[in-house]
């Protein structure tokens, strides 16, 4: 591993470049058109049907044992689709704005894949058995790079629906940008406690991922083992709620809602155009997921209270096989960890779409403004004075002066909205 590094990092930039953006490109373009086959056998599933099962092409439907399996798993069909996206008559409308038309589907992408170069997705044993985070931009400040790239997404929206000269995508773009927004800021307050639970007074301060990660990587029944969803449940339900809306994933999906708006911000597209948007709203999902998991549930570590170089020194106990150290079969272990989270979290996703009604839009804004931003705030000030009564030092009594003051603040935050609406 580390001469594969030595070898990285001896390529110039602009290789380098190249590379990285192949490789997001290779990777999460079929892991989206994966994700559409999966939904579609899920739904299936829970409405008691086949789904996609009869694509075959004429050169493998002699295998006896193999052909018919990937026909019933429905393989054939994503190849199909795929093929469809690329081949169909890509139409133009005459009465959209041809240009911010054709642009709409492209500013959808560059947010969706920018924000995986700065996601973590494993980890590796470096020279001084130290964990090495395995990521294409390590920064110092990535939850606040995904935040600020991630934003930008809701302009193709804004642009798809404005350009296509159409009453319906008009109003889902105008429908998008005013539901990302009020989702931000809930969103982002609910990360505040953890970053503020991490990084100590007067020491370094950090934003990254990787850290978050390293806070749950404890052993034994300690704090710092333990992943943070458990002493901060109301910080990962709100960035949970958060996320769905941020996706325009049911039962939040203003922008396309097919009962009064046909399609939505892409009812004009059709062919590749169409397709991307829905890579891109896949790919939000695979890195929103990868955000509340490197968060709330201990990242590549398998379970609460055991790290991953834990499970590396146990395997290598157990077995007495030098591979088990090496960096490559550690590098391996941590991202199949990682991903199989990242694929269990996706298909609670799917689940709720096909479980959940869809929400009325003036429910989806009271939901941001009215209960999920007081909530956020209230639990901000709840964490601030916790961490700052355990700081201080201040004794059992103070702190649970401190704690009672904060849900007092949480519940005004609640209940005054609700008084003036009554008014």
């Amino acid at each position: 591993m580390n001469t594969i590094v030595h070898l990285w990092n001896s390529l110039p930039l602009v290789p380098q470049m190249i590379i990285k953006g192949l490789a997001v490109i290779g990777v999460m373009f079929p892991i989206g058109g994966a994700c559409s086959l999966i939904e579609r056998k899920v739904s299936a599933k829970m409405q008691g049907r086949p789904g996609p099962n009869r694509a075959m092409p004429f050169w493998f439907a002699w295998v006896p044992v193999l052909g018919p399996f990937l026909q019933r798993l429905g393989l054939f069909h994503l190849m199909a689709d795929g093929a469809k996206m690329f081949f169909k008559e890509d139409s133009l409308p005459g009465h959209v704005n041809k240009f911010y038309f054709l642009l709409a589907p492209v500013v959808a992408m560059i947010p969706a894949l920018t924000t995986v170069t700065v996601v973590p997705f494993g980890a590796y044993l470096g020279d001084g058995g130290q964990l090495v985070p395995l990521v294409l931009a390590n920064l110092d400040v990535g939850i606040l790079a995904v935040f600020a790239v991630s934003s930008l997404g809701v302009y193709s929206l804004i642009l798809a629906g404005w350009a296509s000269n159409s009453k319906y995508p008009f109003l889902g773009g105008v429908r998008a940008s005013a539901q990302l927004i009020s989702y931000e800021l809930s969103m982002t307050l609910s990360v505040l406690p953890v970053f503020l639970w991490i990084n100590a007074p007067g020491g370094t301060g950090s934003l990254s991922f990787f850290h978050v990660v390293q806070a749950q990587s404890g052993t034994g029944l300690s704090w710092d083992g333990a992943w943070f969803i458990f002493y901060m449940p109301v910080s990962a339900v709100v960035f949970l709620v958060s996320l769905f809306a941020e996706t325009n994933r049911l039962p939040f999906d203003m922008a396309e809602g097919e009962a009064d708006l046909v399609g939505g911000f892409h009812t004009e597209y059709g062919s590749m155009k169409w397709g991307l948007f829905f890579v891109a709203e896949y790919s939000h999902m695979m890195v929103g997921s990868g955000m509340f998991i490197l968060l709330f549930l201990g990242g590549w570590n398998p379970l609460p209270w055991l790290p991953l170089a834990s499970l590396v020194g146990w395997l290598h106990h157990v077995t007495g096989w030098a591979f088990t150290v090496a960096p490559v079969f550690v590098g391996v272990l941590s991202i199949a960890i990682f991903l199989g989270k990242v694929l269990g979290f996706i298909f609670g996703f799917m689940v709720v779409r096909w479980t959940v009604p869809r929400f009325r839009y003036d429910q989806v804004m009271k939901l941001g403004w009215q209960k999920l931003l007081p909530l956020a705030i209230g639990n901000l000030i709840f964490y601030a004075l916790m961490i700052a009564a355990i700081q201080l030092n201040l004794g059992w009594p103070t702190y649970l002066a401190l704690t009672a003051g904060a849900i007092a603040a949480l519940a005004i935050g609640l209940i005054v909205p609700r008084r003036q609406r009554a008014l």
